[in-house]
């Protein structure tokens, strides 16, 4: 895998940790200050959801991640093909029901991840 690829796809990684915490560990109290159209008093009552939603996105992070650490060159690139693809959908569909701005956090950097693989 090219280098330019990893960096991206590490990138991705990194933000659906940290949308893992986020959702999983500071929804009632740093959440506040990212998720800014959510009414303060929604943050609550919608702590296990957010949750739910936050381990969703470990399980892309761990999968990207995952993908970084494997030897075999086009096992790695399978790899991460298919969990940018996930990412790319759920940014898409996020974009389409909650809010545009999902489109660029999630969908764009995930579409030039599945780009950079074919380098």
């Amino acid at each position: 895998m090219n280098v330019l690829s990893q960096i991206i796809i590490g990138f991705i990684a990194l933000l659906h940790f940290y949308i893992l915490w986020l959702e999983m560990f500071a929804w009632t109290t740093r959440a506040k200050k990212v998720f800014k159209t959510i009414p303060e008093d929604q943050f609550e009552k919608t702590k296990t959801m957010a949750a739910n939603q936050g381990l969703y996105n470990g399980f892309l992070a761990a999968g990207l991640t995952w993908s970084l650490l494997i030897a075999d060159v086009n096992w790695s690139k399978n790899v991460a093909l298919f969990f940018l693809i996930c990412v790319a959908i759920a940014g898409i569909y996020g974009a389409m029901s909650v809010s545009k701005r999902i489109l660029f956090v999630q969908a764009v950097p995930a579409i030039l991840g599945i780009l950079s693989l074919k380098l």
